[in-house]
């Protein structure tokens, strides 16, 4: 059964081409397993409510919600069901509170003949989710 495979480069934003991590994801997954990747490969703690932005605005009205209300759109939706196409740019909002955004872009859509786990096929740099606190303020 052919599937379709998104290859996606993400980065969180201000880090320019400093730090990236490109993934390959089928699209029978969920934008909830793309947010789960996306943790992962950054080594973040997943723990925090987040939303997809469509139009690459934080609370916009085309958004994907984690904890949807009422009749918002959920991230328990498939990327196929998105309806990504190549190019398209979109940004995951994680963290309401230290709101980190990370760019999203498609690089490439393939035909592949079996699905596989989401995986990450290159990575550069690194981000500290809470950075250090530094002792020597204290003393």
């Amino acid at each position: 059964m052919m599937c379709k495979q998104y290859s996606m480069k993400v980065y969180p934003d201000g880090k320019g081409r400093e730090v990236y991590r490109n993934i390959e994801i089928c699209g029978n997954n969920t934008l909830d397993q793309l947010c789960g990747i996306i943790m992962y490969a950054f080594d973040f703690l997943d723990e925090h409510l987040y939303e997809f932005c469509m139009n690459n605005r934080a609370y916009s009205e085309n958004a994907y919600q984690s904890c949807p209300e009422y009749d918002e759109p959920s991230t328990d939706i498939t990327l196929d069901e998105v309806g990504l196409s190549k190019g398209q740019k979109f940004t995951l909002h994680y963290d309401f509170g230290d709101d980190w955004m990370f760019r999203i872009t498609v690089m490439k859509i393939s035909e592949v003949q079996e699905e596989s786990e989401p995986r990450i096929v290159k990575s550069k740099g690194e981000i500290q989710q809470y950075p250090e606190i530094d002792d020597s303020l204290f003393y």
